[in-house]
């Protein structure tokens, strides 16, 4: 089985997570999305288009 990796927003997300002491699934419930949803986008599985201002805005990146 393949080792899913994070795209580099997905660290950048991740590594901004841990400095608010923030978990991904407290940030897929303030975009609107499901926790597995949030994780495709991280790991480049899905493009996340729609929810990329919204995680930019509440992360500040």
């Amino acid at each position: 089985m393949k080792k899913r990796k994070l795209t580099d927003f997905g660290k950048l997300v991740n590594d901004r997570l841990a400095e608010l002491n923030m978990t991904q699934k407290e940030l897929s419930r303030l975009i609107g999305t499901s926790e597995p949803y949030l994780s495709m986008i991280l790991h480049g599985e899905r493009s996340g288009k729609k929810y990329m201002d919204k995680i930019k805005e509440i992360l500040k990146l």
